[in-house]
């Protein structure tokens, strides 16, 4: 039995010049503006240290974020760290579809950072509509049954709800009353 190998993408970085990545329209992850100049001096300091994770489009010749938004940022918006790095961006890439790759940015995220509410609730509509169980988003973002509901409940859709077997409980009667 041939068994391939794993090799982890870490040991596939390439230089990608930044001009061909993009940002993906779904990362929750926040950092406050003191937190982001101290990027821009970490990165200016120590160089990249971890590459971003990209999804190669080859429809369009572009790498789509998966995690490392801010580094990116760090990159278009640093004329010293651009110069320096021959605005070529450090990049490996996974190859997963949409849902996986949503997946992907909200492990790396939740391992360090912090999220938007508004747009976790987002993503959690669209694994939904794209046919994700509650179980598979549970599994793949790393949250517990009490969280996905109330991400579910703050987004006031119906459909997340379809696939739910609910009932209306039947109003108590109040006790009759001791009539003298």
């Amino acid at each position: 039995m041939d068994v391939k190998e794993y090799k982890s993408p870490v040991y596939s970085v390439i230089a990608v010049p930044v001009e061909k990545v993009c940002a993906n329209d779904y990362n929750p992850n926040v950092v406050a503006p003191p937190e982001m100049k101290l990027l821009e001096l970490s990165i200016w300091e120590d160089g990249f240290t971890m590459p971003c994770v990209c999804y190669y489009d080859k429809e369009n010749d572009k790498y789509i974020i998966v995690d490392g938004f801010h580094r990116y940022r760090v990159m278009l918006t640093s004329k010293r760290i651009y110069k320096r790095e021959k605005g070529l961006l450090p990049v490996v890439v996974i190859d997963k579809d949409l849902s996986h790759r949503m997946g992907s940015t909200i492990r790396h995220n939740r391992a360090r950072g912090t999220h938007s509410v508004e747009l976790m609730t987002s993503i959690v509509a669209e694994l939904t509509r794209a046919g994700m169980s509650d179980s598979w988003i549970m599994k793949n973002i790393g949250m517990d049954k009490d969280e996905l509901l109330r991400l579910k409940q703050i987004s006031g859709l119906a459909a997340l709800f379809a696939d739910k077997d609910f009932s209306i409980p039947e109003p108590m009667m109040p006790a009759p009353k001791d009539e003298d």
